[in-house]
């Protein structure tokens, strides 16, 4: 039998996501065939550090015994079952253990099986809400600058990232735009560490001008990802929560990315103390094992649309593999090994040693902007200009450089532009930590001389 070239029958049928196919030509496809921990191995034996958790979902590291264990036994025991009228013990057990995690207030669960539709949910959740308690002017929705919320039209809508957005801008639904906290050009000349948020000014202004209009205002709490790790103060979700009171508008948190002590905590909102009214979750749910997104919400809005079917108030949104067992299967096992505090204090040993790390590493390369980090999530944003906070010039694609050089040393970096971050499991070590960083720092380095730029 002749043997298979994998990547060539990879390119020869596959479209991969937010790719431009023809740098494939230059750089082919890494076929993956087996992982362990935070280590991917292609089907040539080389080895390849995941420290972006494969698109922050892997939250517990690859191919966990205990994960593992749970979705082979559930498999042989119930796979999926329609959950309209069904149910299962499952999915029942995972939300009475969630409904002691989750901010205070929020008590019903509705599943779908990825983090964009989870976002579609929310936002049709509140918009019927107000149609049928009386506040039928209630049809916008506000969103943040720089904010991403998935790729289906409606949370492309409130994403504000014109790399997903700007081509589909005919088709998308006009958002209200909060401009969001941007830490590191701030306009006030304030750091995270001192400020009172005064930009927060922006969303008192539409507040005033469209709350009365406004169904929901969506927020990635405290960490905007796709637009380059951005970190802004705790304090500015507690003014959300106190303007979006006043206003009746509600708050969904999009806690898809930041969910499961990402940030450090359980949910981002947790480092704010106050609860939104609608959250959604995903990614690190199933441990990065199977597609789950769940929307939770309160007991008032859900009571909105509990009545008599001939009434027409109930929620009709579906998917198909809506709470599928094997998925709450997986989370069930999260659960287990998050809840016997064992990652908590890891966490407390290595996210301080991870940034400081990098900082020591990069923060005196001429062209590191910032380092930024949360929980164990860390930033470094490459400038043109350190003292204009000067970005490059997008064309020469920095990031990829760097992607690409790293990949070759056994590193798995996925730059967002040219912000390079670290989002890995929660598991790795600080052996993996000073390897990876040194790898990054390398190549940085690299290509920052390739560019004639001066270190």
């Amino acid at each position: 039998m002749n043997k298979i070239d994998w990547q060539k029958e990879d390119l020869k049928y596959i479209w991969h996501p937010c790719s431009q196919m023809k740098d494939y030509e230059e750089f082919p496809p890494i076929v993956i065939d087996h992982a362990q921990g935070i280590n991917l191995y292609d089907t040539d034996g080389k080895c390849y550090k995941d420290v972006v958790s494969s698109w922050w979902c892997n939250l517990l590291g690859h191919c966990n015994p205990e994960i593992s264990a749970s979705l082979k036994k559930q498999a042989d025991k119930l796979e999926h079952v329609i959950f309209a009228n069904f149910s299962h013990k499952e999915i029942i057990s995972l939300c009475m253990r969630l409904s002691k995690l989750v901010p205070k207030g929020l008590e019903k669960f509705n599943f779908s099986d990825n983090g964009s539709s989870s976002i579609e949910m929310a936002m049709k959740m509140s918009f019927q809400y107000f149609q049928q308690t009386g506040k039928p002017e209630k049809t916008r929705f506000m969103a943040l600058t720089d904010a991403y919320h998935g790729e289906t039209i409606a949370a492309l809508s409130v994403g504000a990232c014109d790399l997903y957005t700007k081509i589909y801008k005919p088709i998308l639904m006009d958002v209200i735009r909060i401009k969001a906290p941007d830490c590191y050009r701030c306009p006030f000349n304030k750091s995270r560490e001192n400020c009172s948020c005064e930009c927060f000014i922006d969303a008192k202004k539409q507040f005033e001008k469209y709350g009365e209009k406004t169904a929901a205002i969506l927020v990635e709490p405290l960490l905007q990802g796709s637009a380059g790790m951005k970190i802004y103060p705790a304090l500015y979700l507690k003014k959300l929560r106190d303007i979006c009171n006043k206003y009746n508008v509600h708050l969904i948190a999009d806690e898809i990315a930041t969910g499961f002590y990402r940030t450090g905590k359980m949910f981002a909102f947790n480092h704010a103390d106050v609860s939104p009214d609608i959250m959604c979750i995903s990614k690190g749910l199933t441990g990065g094992y199977m597609p789950m997104a769940a929307v939770v919400t309160t007991d008032e809005i859900y009571q909105a649309f509990y009545d008599d079917y001939i009434k027409g108030k109930a929620f009709m949104h579906s998917h198909t593999y809506s709470g599928n067992p094997l998925g709450a299967s997986c989370a069930l096992a999260v659960l287990d090994i998050l809840e016997r505090g064992e990652i908590q204090e890891h966490l407390k040993t290595v996210s301080p040693y991870f940034n400081n790390l990098i900082k020591n590493k990069f923060l005196n390369i001429n062209n590191v902007g910032e380092v930024r980090s949360i929980g164990l999530i860390n930033a470094i944003e490459l400038v043109k200009d350190k003292s204009k906070k000067e970005s490059f010039d997008s064309k020469l694609r920095l990031g990829y450089q760097i992607y690409k050089k790293a990949l070759k040393k056994g590193v798995l970096l996925r730059p967002l532009g040219d912000v390079i971050y670290f989002n890995p499991p929660l598991i790795i070590t600080k052996e993996d930590m000073d390897y990876v960083v040194n790898i990054a720092l390398e190549c940085v380095s690299d290509v920052l001389k390739e560019q004639s730029f001066k270190l």
